[in-house]
């Protein structure tokens, strides 16, 4: 089976798209559509014999086309995504998967009305390391989870229409959802932000998230950087991940070292009241991990799931919940940091129901 595909927008990630989506085997580029047609030919290069059009409404009325992947801006992903729905394509969105949860949730119960696959380009997911991640921490290979701290920080494009939390925070969310275990789900976000120079809307902020079973997780994003630092650590009771993906020689180390608290109930009584705290300090081990695109790894997962008619694993629902922490996260800079809930994921299977 072949899938006709339409990359919707020729601007900064539609080429990554168009490029991954002529390398995937199950995969034919079928057509480039950018208002600016011009801009698309200029893509595609002289020699390309995939059509281009202006006309998102002929894309979609051609039964060549059987999916689409849009990557417009975050204010059009519901009418263009809602239009591929409605004239039956299956959909590849762009991070975020709307402007917001009640636009992403309309997208969600459209492609579950329909019986189509609704996916979202969470690029990083798909990344070696959070491949290998997923299955450690999912497996119990660090013991239950105890925390998780992120840095994406660099000197960054301050985006016109959303702040540094709505543009890099993403990466990281999604990153979350799919490699904690499912019985770990954030409960509340508390934001904090700060708008140096005077771009009005936060550079630089700090995002925490209470996480069920006493977890806590933190995130640091900053477009004002003059360094690039992207870590990512998750401390288990057994072990501790860091990822360093600045440094492709050694980007994930996995520590046996940590603390350990003795059970009361194996001390002696004289010692019962004290709490006794050691140290372990293991081995260090840096798995090997193949280096590959992380896209072509997500544009095979999206011609896979069309194909076997299987759920992708960044689906409609997983957007919903980086919206659902992104509107939490916006409210909370709203009211001074405060803590806001997040929808239960018990609430966000009801919209697939």
């Amino acid at each position: 089976m072949t899938i006709g595909i339409a990359v919707i927008g020729a601007g900064y990630w539609g080429p990554n798209l168009v490029r991954n989506a002529q390398a995937t085997p199950g995969l034919r580029l079928e057509y480039l559509c950018d208002l600016d047609e011009a801009r698309a030919r200029k893509v595609l290069g002289d020699y390309s014999t995939v059509r281009t059009s202006s006309s998102l409404d002929e894309v979609l009325a051609d039964p060549a086309v059987d999916a689409v992947a849009v990557a417009t801006p975050a204010a059009t992903h519901l009418p263009v995504a809602m239009a591929a729905l409605r004239a039956g394509k299956h959909v590849l969105v762009e991070k975020p998967l709307a402007a917001n949860y009640a636009d992403g949730r309309k997208l969600v119960d459209e492609a579950e009305r329909r019986g189509l696959t609704l996916m979202l380009d969470h690029t990083f997911v798909y990344t070696p390391v959070v491949q290998h991640l997923r299955e450690l921490i999912r497996s119990g290979g660090i013991g239950t989870v105890q925390y998780l701290d992120s840095v994406r920080i660099n000197l960054g494009l301050v985006q016109p229409d959303v702040d540094v939390l709505w543009d890099l925070a993403p990466h990281d969310l999604s990153i979350f959802t799919a490699i904690l275990p499912d019985d770990v789900v954030p409960i509340a976000v508390s934001a904090h932000g700060s708008d140096p120079i005077g771009a009005g809307r936060a550079c630089v902020a700090h995002l925490t998230i209470e996480l069920s079973g006493g977890a806590m997780a933190h995130v640091h994003v900053n477009w004002l950087s003059p360094t690039k630092i992207r870590t990512f650590v998750v401390g288990g009771s057994t072990r501790t991940v860091v990822w360093d993906d600045t440094n492709p020689a050694q980007r994930l180390s996995i520590y046996d070292r940590g603390v350990d608290k003795a059970d009361p109930q194996t001390l002696p009584e004289d010692r019962r009241a004290q709490a006794i705290v050691s140290y372990r300090s293991g081995d260090m081990v840096a798995p090997a991990l193949p280096e590959r695109e992380a896209l072509r790894a997500m544009m095979a997962e999206f011609a896979d799931a069309i194909a076997v008619g299987r759920r992708p694993l960044t689906d409609g629902r997983s957007g919903l919940r980086v919206l659902s922490l992104l509107e939490a996260a916006s409210a909370s800079l709203a009211h001074g940091g405060a803590f806001m809930p997040v929808l239960e994921d018990s609430e966000l299977m009801e919209v697939s129901a």
